[in-house]
């Protein structure tokens, strides 16, 4: 893989993850009635979201499954790297998220009940990474038409 392209995924999983906290903590504030809508996140989450251009082999490598699976897969490295990075920051008292309250946490950095957000996310870093379906390193590829079977 070309370093250009591991780069240019790592900024855009960073930038859509940003901003995808940013809208959640915003909808968050929406719900409490705080007039002012402020959603937040941390610089620290940059490079949390950004590592997700490390899921592009096992991306390539699981195409063929079903998106379901792909899904459950994605969700299961994002809670991974959650927790991983989580516990990381907490042991240096710098950790941005804090899920102690939770019923559903586990060690106060990762939550359970967030399974179905990390689960469309994992199939949304795919597109990102991987481009739109029939693209190969984001450029389209000529379709192949067979016609063999006399249809069309």
């Amino acid at each position: 893989m070309k370093k250009n392209k591991l780069l240019h995924d790592f900024i855009k999983c960073g930038v859509i993850g940003w901003c995808m906290e940013i809208l959640v903590t915003a909808f968050d504030a929406f719900r409490r009635r705080e007039p002012t809508l402020t959603g937040h996140t941390s610089l620290f989450m940059f490079p949390i979201y950004g590592a997700a251009c490390l899921l592009r082999p096992l991306c390539i490598l699981f195409s063929g499954f079903h998106w379901i699976v792909r899904g459950l897969l994605y969700m299961s490295c994002i809670f991974g790297a959650e927790f991983l990075s989580g516990r990381f920051l907490k042991k240096r008292e710098r950790c941005p998220w804090a899920y102690d309250r939770s019923g559903w946490n586990v060690g106060g950095v990762i939550r359970l009940d967030y399974a179905p957000a990390w689960f469309l996310v994992g199939l949304l870093f795919e597109r990102v990474i991987l481009g739109e379906p029939g693209e190969k390193d984001g450029r389209k590829m000529k379709k192949r038409v067979d016609n063999s079977d006399g249809f069309l």
